[in-house]
C-alpha cells in the first residue's frame, strides 16, 4: 500500500512545487510592474502633463512625483481589503486576480495614453493612479493567498513570495531606468502587458480556495475573532517601515557620510536587498521546522541591532557588512511572519488576513519614508537609524510574551511544524 501511494505522494509534490513556482512569478510580475515606474518618475510626470508650481498638488516637481507614488498607495490601502472580502466571500480566488490583473492592465495603459489625450489636468491623472493601484493590489494580495492555501508548508509557500518580492524590488527599478531612458511612457506600456501575462498564467494553477460561499459580514467578522492577527501585522508594518527607510533615508544617508555616488549607493542597497531576497525560501522552509518564535523573535532582535551597526559603520567597506547582515536577519523574520498570518488564519478568511498584512505593510513603506525621513531632517541620522532600529527590536521585546502564550496553547497549529495542511 506504501509502494502504491508514493508515486502519488511524489507527484503532489512535483506539481505543489510547480504551483509554488508560478505563484511566485505571478507576485514577481506584479511587483515588477510597480517598480518600472519608480526611477523615472519625475519625468514621467512631466510627460503625464505636470506642471510645477500650477497648483498646491505640484509646488516642485518632487512634490508632484511624491503625489503620483502615494495615489498608488491610496488606492492598494483602500481596496486590498475589499478583494479580500470578496474572495472569500465566493471562496473563489482564481477569477478577481484575473479581473484585477486586467483591470490594472487597463489602467496602466489609460496612464500611457494621457500624453496623446492632452490637456487632462493632473488631478485627473492621480485619480487614474488611484484606480491603477485599487485594481493591482487585488492579484497582489490574492495571488499571496493563493500560496497560503497551497499545501507543503507555510513557511516555504511564504519564503517564495519573499523571493518574488526581493526580485520584483531589486529587478523592476534598474529595468525601469533603462525603459526610461528609452521613452519615459514606456514603463507603463510594459507594466499593462506584463499584468496581462499575470491574468493568463495564474489560471494554470488550481484554485485551492476552501470552496464555501459566506457573506461579506461573516467574513469580516470571522477575522475580528482573531485578535492575534495584530501581531504579524504589526511585525510587518515594522519590516516595511525599515525597508522604506532605508530606500530613502539609506540613500541619502551613504551618500553623504560617505561621499559616494549613485553606482555605489545602489550596490550598499544590493548588499541588503539581495541576501533579503534570495534567502526567503531558505528560512521560510526553517520556520516550518523550527517554529515561528525564533526566527520573529530573534530575528528582530538581531536585526534592530544590524540596523543600529549600519549607522553605526565607520567606513563603507564595514556599513556594505552591515547591510549584508541586516539583509540576512531580514530574510529570517519575513518569511515566518507572512506564514504566522497563515498559521492564524482561518482557511476561509485567508484573502482578508493577507489583505490586513498587505495594508500594514504599505502603511509601514510609508512610514519609514515619513518618520526616518522626519527624523532626520530634525536630528540627524544618527537618532534616525536609532529609532527605527530601536523599533525593530521593541516590537519583538514586546510582542514575545504573547508569542510564547500562543505557542505553549496552540502550539499544535502554529508555532511547529503543523502548517503541512
Amino acid at each position: 500500500m506504501s509502494l502504491r501511494a508514493q508515486p502519488t505522494d511524489v507527484y503532489s509534490r512535483e506539481r505543489n512545487d510547480r504551483d509554488r513556482a508560478l505563484l511566485a512569478a505571478v507576485v514577481f510580475a506584479v511587483l515588477f510592474s510597480q517598480l518600472l515606474l519608480y526611477p523615472g518618475v519625475s519625468t514621467l510626470v512631466e510627460a503625464l502633463g505636470a506642471d510645477p508650481g500650477a497648483s498646491a498638488l505640484m509646488g516642485t516637481a518632487l512634490e508632484a512625483s511624491m503625489w503620483f507614488v502615494v495615489a498608488e498607495f491610496v488606492g492598494y490601502v483602500a481596496f486590498v481589503g475589499v478583494w479580500g472580502v470578496a474572495s472569500d466571500a465566493a471562496g473563489r480566488r482564481t477569477p478577481f486576480i484575473v479581473a484585477g490583473a486586467l483591470a490594472g492592465a487597463a489602467g496602466y495603459a489609460a496612464l500611457a495614453a494621457v500624453p496623446a489625450v492632452g490637456s487632462l489636468p493632473f488631478e485627473a491623472v492621480l485619480l487614474l493612479r488611484i484606480c491603477q493601484g485599487a485594481m493591482t493590489i487585488g492579484p497582489f494580495s490574492l495571488t499571496m493567498t493563493m500560496l497560503m492555501d497551497l499545501e507543503g508548508g507555510h513557511g516555504r509557500n511564504m519564503g517564495a513570495a519573499g523571493i518574488a518580492i526581493g526580485l520584483g524590488a531589486a529587478l523592476g527599478a534598474p529595468m525601469g531606468g533603462a525603459l526610461t531612458e528609452v521613452d519615459p511612457i514606456a514603463p507603463l506600456a510594459v507594466a499593462a502587458a506584463l499584468l496581462v501575462c499575470v491574468g493568463g498564467l495564474v489560471t494554470r494553477v488550481p484554485d485551492r480556495s476552501p470552496g464555501s460561499r459566506r457573506t461579506p459580514q461573516a467574513v469580516v467578522a470571522g477575522v475580528r475573532r482573531t485578535p492575534q492577527l495584530l501581531l504579524p501585522y504589526a511585525f510587518g508594518l515594522i519590516d516595511r517601515l525599515t525597508a522604506g527607510f532605508f530606500a530613502l533615508v539609506g540613500t541619502l544617508y551613504f551618500q553623504a557620510t560617505f561621499d559616494v555616488g549613485p553606482a555605489t549607493t545602489g550596490l550598499l542597497l544590493a548588499c541588503f536587498f539581495a541576501p533579503f531576497a534570495l534567502l526567503q525560501y531558505p528560512m521560510g522552509a526553517l520556520s516550518d521546522r523550527i517554529g515561528r518564535v525564533p526566527p520573529i523573535v530573534v530575528g528582530s532582535v538581531c536585526y534592530g541591532v544590524g540596523i543600529l551597526a549600519v549607522g553605526a559603520a565607520p567606513t563603507v567597506g564595514l556599513a556594505a557588512a552591515a547591510m549584508v547582515v541586516v539583509g540576512v536577519l531580514g530574510a529570517m523574520v519575513s518569511p515566518a511572519t507572512m506564514a504566522l498570518v497563515t498559521d492564524l488564519a482561518a482557511n476561509d478568511e485567508r484573502g482578508i488576513a493577507m489583505a490586513g498584512f498587505n495594508v500594514a505593510g504599505s502603511l509601514g513603506f510609508l512610514a519609514g519614508f515619513l518618520i526616518g525621513g522626519t527624523v532626520a531632517e530634525a536630528y540627524g541620522y544618527g537618532l534616525a537609524f536609532l529609532v527605527v532600529g530601536g523599533l525593530e527590536v521593541a516590537i519583538a521585546v514586546i510582542a514575545a510574551p504573547v508569542l510564547l502564550r500562543l505557542s505553549i496553547e496552540d502550539g499544535s497549529r502554529f508555532l511547529s511544524r503543523a502548517d503541512d495542511s
